[in-house]
Protein backbone atom coordinates (compact mmCIF):
# COMPACT_ATOMS: atom_id res chain seq x y z
CA UNK A 1 0.00 0.00 0.00
CA UNK A 2 1.41 3.39 -1.02
CA UNK A 3 1.90 6.02 1.66
CA UNK A 4 0.12 9.37 1.52
CA UNK A 5 2.99 11.06 3.34
CA UNK A 6 4.03 14.24 1.53
CA UNK A 7 1.92 13.55 -1.56
CA UNK A 8 0.63 16.83 -2.99
CA UNK A 9 -3.12 16.53 -3.43
CA UNK A 10 -5.24 19.26 -5.05
CA UNK A 11 -8.95 19.32 -4.23
CA UNK A 12 -11.55 21.44 -5.99
CA UNK A 13 -14.87 22.35 -4.41
CA UNK A 14 -13.19 22.09 -1.01
CA UNK A 15 -15.25 24.62 0.93
CA UNK A 16 -17.88 22.07 2.00
CA UNK A 17 -19.18 18.52 1.63
CA UNK A 18 -17.01 15.87 0.00
CA UNK A 19 -14.19 18.29 -0.79
CA UNK A 20 -13.90 19.59 2.76
CA UNK A 21 -14.05 16.11 4.30
CA UNK A 22 -11.54 14.73 1.80
CA UNK A 23 -9.10 17.51 2.66
CA UNK A 24 -9.37 16.69 6.36
CA UNK A 25 -8.99 12.93 5.81
CA UNK A 26 -5.98 13.21 3.50
CA UNK A 27 -4.19 15.88 5.54
CA UNK A 28 -4.61 13.74 8.66
CA UNK A 29 -2.88 10.92 6.78
CA UNK A 30 0.15 13.03 5.88
CA UNK A 31 -0.74 14.47 2.47
CA UNK A 32 0.05 18.07 1.63
CA UNK A 33 -3.32 19.36 0.47
CA UNK A 34 -4.09 22.36 -1.71
CA UNK A 35 -7.74 23.35 -1.48
CA UNK A 36 -9.71 25.53 -3.85
CA UNK A 37 -13.24 26.92 -4.06
CA UNK A 38 -15.04 30.21 -4.58
CA UNK A 39 -15.75 30.80 -0.88
CA UNK A 40 -12.36 31.80 0.48
CA UNK A 41 -13.69 32.52 3.97
CA UNK A 42 -14.56 28.84 4.34
CA UNK A 43 -11.25 27.77 2.82
CA UNK A 44 -9.39 29.94 5.31
CA UNK A 45 -11.28 28.42 8.24
CA UNK A 46 -10.70 24.90 6.94
CA UNK A 47 -6.99 25.57 6.42
CA UNK A 48 -6.64 26.90 9.96
CA UNK A 49 -8.34 23.81 11.38
CA UNK A 50 -6.16 21.45 9.33
CA UNK A 51 -3.00 23.26 10.43
CA UNK A 52 -4.12 23.22 14.07
CA UNK A 53 -4.45 19.45 13.77
CA UNK A 54 -0.89 19.22 12.47
CA UNK A 55 -1.64 19.01 8.74
CA UNK A 56 0.00 20.74 5.78
CA UNK A 57 -2.32 22.86 3.64
CA UNK A 58 -2.51 25.78 1.24
CA UNK A 59 -5.61 27.41 -0.17
CA UNK A 60 -6.54 29.59 -3.12
CA UNK A 61 -9.77 30.96 -4.52
CA UNK A 62 -10.89 28.89 -7.48
CA UNK A 63 -13.68 28.97 -10.04
CA UNK A 64 -13.41 25.74 -12.05
CA UNK A 65 -15.56 27.21 -14.83
CA UNK A 66 -12.66 29.55 -15.70
CA UNK A 67 -9.85 27.56 -17.36
CA UNK A 68 -7.31 30.29 -16.61
CA UNK A 69 -8.24 30.20 -12.93
CA UNK A 70 -7.86 26.42 -12.89
CA UNK A 71 -4.46 26.74 -14.54
CA UNK A 72 -3.44 29.31 -11.91
CA UNK A 73 -4.62 27.00 -9.12
CA UNK A 74 -2.43 24.14 -10.31
CA UNK A 75 0.50 26.52 -10.87
CA UNK A 76 0.03 27.81 -7.31
CA UNK A 77 0.22 24.26 -5.95
CA UNK A 78 3.40 23.59 -7.90
CA UNK A 79 4.95 26.84 -6.67
CA UNK A 80 4.12 25.98 -3.06
CA UNK A 81 5.00 22.29 -3.03
CA UNK A 82 7.03 21.65 -6.20
CA UNK A 83 4.74 19.09 -7.86
CA UNK A 84 1.20 17.80 -8.18
CA UNK A 85 0.69 14.13 -7.37
CA UNK A 86 -3.11 13.93 -7.23
CA UNK A 87 -5.95 16.10 -8.48
CA UNK A 88 -9.42 15.49 -7.04
CA UNK A 89 -11.96 17.00 -9.44
CA UNK A 90 -14.76 17.33 -6.90
CA UNK A 91 -16.50 20.64 -7.59
CA UNK A 92 -20.10 20.07 -8.65
CA UNK A 93 -23.64 21.46 -8.53
CA UNK A 94 -27.02 19.73 -8.48
CA UNK A 95 -30.04 22.05 -9.02
CA UNK A 96 -32.50 19.27 -9.94
CA UNK A 97 -35.77 19.92 -11.78
CA UNK A 98 -38.06 18.20 -14.30
CA UNK A 99 -37.09 18.85 -17.91
CA UNK A 100 -40.54 20.39 -18.40
CA UNK A 101 -39.57 23.18 -15.99
CA UNK A 102 -37.19 24.42 -18.72
CA UNK A 103 -34.61 25.75 -16.27
CA UNK A 104 -32.07 26.33 -19.00
CA UNK A 105 -29.81 28.52 -16.87
CA UNK A 106 -29.54 25.73 -14.31
CA UNK A 107 -28.84 23.17 -17.05
CA UNK A 108 -26.00 25.32 -18.34
CA UNK A 109 -24.66 25.85 -14.82
CA UNK A 110 -24.41 22.08 -14.30
CA UNK A 111 -22.75 21.61 -17.67
CA UNK A 112 -20.23 24.36 -16.92
CA UNK A 113 -19.26 23.19 -13.42
CA UNK A 114 -19.68 19.43 -13.62
CA UNK A 115 -18.31 18.78 -17.13
CA UNK A 116 -16.21 21.77 -18.12
CA UNK A 117 -14.84 22.09 -14.58
CA UNK A 118 -13.61 18.51 -14.72
CA UNK A 119 -12.04 19.03 -18.14
CA UNK A 120 -10.39 22.27 -17.03
CA UNK A 121 -8.83 20.42 -14.10
CA UNK A 122 -7.48 17.72 -16.39
CA UNK A 123 -6.18 20.31 -18.85
CA UNK A 124 -4.26 22.10 -16.10
CA UNK A 125 -2.87 19.05 -14.29
CA UNK A 126 -2.27 16.48 -17.02
CA UNK A 127 0.69 18.16 -18.80
CA UNK A 128 2.50 18.60 -15.47
CA UNK A 129 1.83 15.01 -14.45
CA UNK A 130 3.05 13.70 -17.79
CA UNK A 131 6.20 15.82 -17.55
CA UNK A 132 7.04 14.45 -14.10
CA UNK A 133 6.18 10.89 -15.21
CA UNK A 134 3.42 10.15 -12.73
CA UNK A 135 0.12 11.45 -11.41
CA UNK A 136 -3.36 10.47 -10.35
CA UNK A 137 -6.59 12.20 -11.38
CA UNK A 138 -9.68 11.39 -9.34
CA UNK A 139 -13.03 12.51 -10.75
CA UNK A 140 -16.10 12.59 -8.54
CA UNK A 141 -19.11 11.40 -10.53
CA UNK A 142 -22.28 10.07 -8.89
CA UNK A 143 -24.63 7.11 -8.79
CA UNK A 144 -26.34 9.38 -11.33
CA UNK A 145 -23.52 8.38 -13.68
CA UNK A 146 -25.24 5.00 -13.95
CA UNK A 147 -28.94 5.59 -13.21
CA UNK A 148 -31.24 8.45 -14.22
CA UNK A 149 -33.95 9.44 -11.74
CA UNK A 150 -36.90 11.79 -12.36
CA UNK A 151 -35.85 15.47 -12.06
CA UNK A 152 -32.19 14.44 -12.49
CA UNK A 153 -31.88 14.05 -16.26
CA UNK A 154 -29.42 16.88 -16.88
CA UNK A 155 -27.50 16.26 -13.66
CA UNK A 156 -27.16 12.58 -14.57
CA UNK A 157 -26.06 13.55 -18.08
CA UNK A 158 -23.19 15.56 -16.61
CA UNK A 159 -22.18 12.67 -14.36
CA UNK A 160 -22.38 10.18 -17.25
CA UNK A 161 -19.99 12.58 -19.00
CA UNK A 162 -17.58 12.56 -16.05
CA UNK A 163 -17.66 8.78 -16.17
CA UNK A 164 -16.89 8.79 -19.91
CA UNK A 165 -14.07 11.30 -19.50
CA UNK A 166 -12.54 9.17 -16.76
CA UNK A 167 -12.71 5.99 -18.85
CA UNK A 168 -11.16 7.79 -21.80
CA UNK A 169 -8.25 9.15 -19.77
CA UNK A 170 -7.63 5.75 -18.19
CA UNK A 171 -7.40 4.11 -21.63
CA UNK A 172 -5.28 6.84 -23.20
CA UNK A 173 -2.47 7.12 -20.67
CA UNK A 174 -0.09 4.49 -19.35
CA UNK A 175 1.56 6.95 -16.95
CA UNK A 176 -1.37 8.73 -15.35
CA UNK A 177 -3.80 6.89 -13.11
CA UNK A 178 -7.47 7.85 -13.23
CA UNK A 179 -10.12 6.89 -10.69
CA UNK A 180 -13.79 7.77 -10.90
CA UNK A 181 -15.85 7.75 -7.71
CA UNK A 182 -19.63 7.26 -7.84
CA UNK A 183 -21.20 8.25 -4.48
CA UNK A 184 -24.86 7.86 -3.68
CA UNK A 185 -26.70 10.72 -1.97
CA UNK A 186 -24.19 12.49 0.28
CA UNK A 187 -25.09 14.77 3.16
CA UNK A 188 -23.95 18.13 1.78
CA UNK A 189 -25.11 21.54 0.63
CA UNK A 190 -25.84 20.30 -2.90
CA UNK A 191 -29.44 19.52 -1.99
CA UNK A 192 -29.87 23.08 -0.71
CA UNK A 193 -29.37 24.43 -4.24
CA UNK A 194 -32.58 22.75 -5.44
CA UNK A 195 -35.22 25.41 -6.06
CA UNK A 196 -37.76 23.21 -7.83
CA UNK A 197 -40.44 22.03 -5.38
CA UNK A 198 -40.96 18.62 -7.04
CA UNK A 199 -37.25 17.83 -6.95
CA UNK A 200 -36.86 19.21 -3.42
CA UNK A 201 -39.61 16.96 -2.05
CA UNK A 202 -38.12 13.94 -3.78
CA UNK A 203 -34.70 14.69 -2.36
CA UNK A 204 -36.04 14.82 1.21
CA UNK A 205 -36.70 11.08 1.11
CA UNK A 206 -33.20 10.34 -0.15
CA UNK A 207 -31.51 12.57 2.43
CA UNK A 208 -32.82 10.36 5.23
CA UNK A 209 -30.43 7.66 3.96
CA UNK A 210 -27.59 9.92 2.92
CA UNK A 211 -23.90 9.00 3.17
CA UNK A 212 -21.64 11.13 5.32
CA UNK A 213 -19.03 12.96 3.22
CA UNK A 214 -16.08 11.62 5.20
CA UNK A 215 -16.97 8.14 3.88
CA UNK A 216 -16.22 9.39 0.38
CA UNK A 217 -13.04 11.02 1.67
CA UNK A 218 -11.90 7.64 2.98
CA UNK A 219 -12.77 6.02 -0.35
CA UNK A 220 -10.60 8.58 -2.12
CA UNK A 221 -7.79 7.92 0.35
CA UNK A 222 -8.12 4.20 -0.36
CA UNK A 223 -7.81 4.79 -4.10
CA UNK A 224 -4.69 6.92 -3.71
CA UNK A 225 -2.99 4.37 -1.46
CA UNK A 226 -3.34 1.45 -3.89
CA UNK A 227 -0.30 0.56 -6.01
CA UNK A 228 -2.51 0.35 -9.10
CA UNK A 229 -5.76 1.97 -10.12
CA UNK A 230 -8.92 0.50 -8.62
CA UNK A 231 -12.62 0.77 -9.27
CA UNK A 232 -13.65 2.53 -6.09
CA UNK A 233 -17.27 2.19 -7.09
CA UNK A 234 -17.20 -1.59 -6.71
CA UNK A 235 -14.83 -1.90 -3.77
CA UNK A 236 -15.88 0.90 -1.44
CA UNK A 237 -18.75 3.08 -2.55
CA UNK A 238 -21.32 0.71 -4.02
CA UNK A 239 -22.11 -0.96 -0.65
CA UNK A 240 -22.94 2.49 0.68
CA UNK A 241 -25.15 3.25 -2.34
CA UNK A 242 -27.34 0.21 -1.77
CA UNK A 243 -29.03 2.07 1.06
CA UNK A 244 -30.30 4.81 -1.26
Amino acid sequence: MASLANKVVLITGASSGIGESTARVLAASGARVVIGARRTDRLETLAEEIESAGGSVRYRKLDVVDPDDMEAFVAFACAEFGQVDVLVNNAGVMPLSPLSALKIDEWNWMIDVNIRGTLHGIAAALPRMEAQGHGHIINVSSVGGFVVQPTAAVYAATKFAVRAISEGLRKESDKIRCTCVYPGVVESELADTISDETARERMKAYRKLSIQPDAIGRAIQFAIEQPNDVDVNEIVVRPLMTQV
